[in-house]
């Protein structure tokens, strides 16, 4: 005999405790404010990922609001028609929000009242929302309040089935996928935002930031080409340079998304490895401040704030060395390049 899940148990490896499913409704994309929504969580303390555009299909308007619908939520019932006219095949777009726990809690906080007219000043739906309870009463359909989140950590996991799949999530494609390891310089200097912004804005999408503190192995294993071929740096004794570099210091990694060749375009947006040979407009010429002529003077490796994978292989192992290779359900899925159709 066959067994329902318990609890909505769609997906292994998450923890929706940190978690929450970002929903921007149709009036949001309609009026433009996506970006400014996301924008305001995201300056909240909420790292925002795998943002998807797709087309609400109407069972997933359903399930997202059974609770309206069964008259079994806080809020009175409504009518299927409602939540039709308001959202099935209409764009809307998704994101995941990660934090501390209680982030459901600090996030409903965040939005505001259902009802933008009654919602504090300073909530993402008081300051943009245009609509009131009042008036959606009046003309029998829903409020228009832009945004919703997940309540508590089993709607987080009914949420990301329903929107993102009841999958668990694959292992990125490293065709098109690359790590980002912003280095200890890059994190002491306060750069990492910068850094990832640069990437975002040369279209790459830069999902799974995470901060860590580097242990030795990692950075043997990263730079292994280096550890291997120390012969051909007499001036320098390698191994203890990266261990001085790296060991016991913070980095933060995090995943680029784009297409087919995405490796080499990352290496020319973040140009040569001496920030004095990189091309104007390049990361590391703008924004670095060291040269392998220093570096050498001073027996250690040039400060040049940033690495991304070579090609797919250095990919995998980046992703392995940095995430881990079994911990790869623990990433939420890589971001569509396209908006998905309404039959996905």
């Amino acid at each position: 005999m066959s067994q329902k899940p318990c609890g909505g148990a769609v997906v292994n490896g998450v923890d929706f405790a940190r978690w929450a499913v970002i929903l921007c409704k149709p009036d949001a994309v309609e009026r433009g404010l996506v970006d400014d929504i996301l924008r305001r969580i995201t300056d909240a303390g909420f790292t925002v990922t795998d943002r998807r555009d797709l087309i609400a299909r109407p069972w997933q308007v359903h399930v997202a609001y059974r609770d309206l619908l069964a008259g079994t939520g806080a809020a009175p019932q409504v009518r299927a028609h409602h939540l039709d006219a308001a959202f099935a095949n209409r764009p809307v777009v998704v994101a995941l929000a990660h934090g501390k726990p209680e982030i459901h809690s600090r996030l409903r906080r965040l939005l505001g009242h259902t009802d933008p007219t009654r919602a504090a000043p300073g909530t993402i739906r008081r300051d943009l929302s245009d609509d009131s309870l009042a008036a959606a009463h009046a003309e029998d359909r829903l409020v228009r309040n832009l945004v919703h989140t997940s309540d508590d950590p089993d709607a987080a996991r009914r949420d990301f089935g329903t929107w993102f799949g009841a999958r668990n999530p694959p292992t990125p494609d490293f065709e098109r996928c690359s790590v980002i390891l912003c280095k200890p310089d890059a994190v002491e200097r306060g750069l990492v935002d910068a850094v990832l912004n640069r990437i975002s804005i040369a279209n790459f999408t830069v999902t799974d930031r995470r901060p860590i503190t580097a242990q030795a192995w990692q950075a043997h294993v990263h730079y292994w080409d280096l550890l291997v071929d120390a012969d051909h740096f007499p001036d320098r004794d390698i191994p203890a340079c990266l261990d001085a570099v790296f060991a016991n210091q913070p980095v933060a990694v995090a995943l680029a998304h784009g297409e087919s060749g995405i490796h080499d375009r990352l290496r020319q947006l973040l140009g040569h490895f001496d920030p004095r040979h990189a091309a104007p407009g390049t990361i590391r010429r703008d924004l670095g401040d060291d040269s392998l002529e220093a570096a050498i003077a001073e027996q250690r490796l040039v400060r040049n704030l940033v690495h991304t994978s070579d090609d797919p292989d250095a990919a995998r192992r980046d992703f392995g060395t940095w995430f881990g290779a079994r911990n790869s359900e623990l990433l939420s899925p890589p971001v569509p390049l396209q908006t998905m159709p309404a039959d996905t």
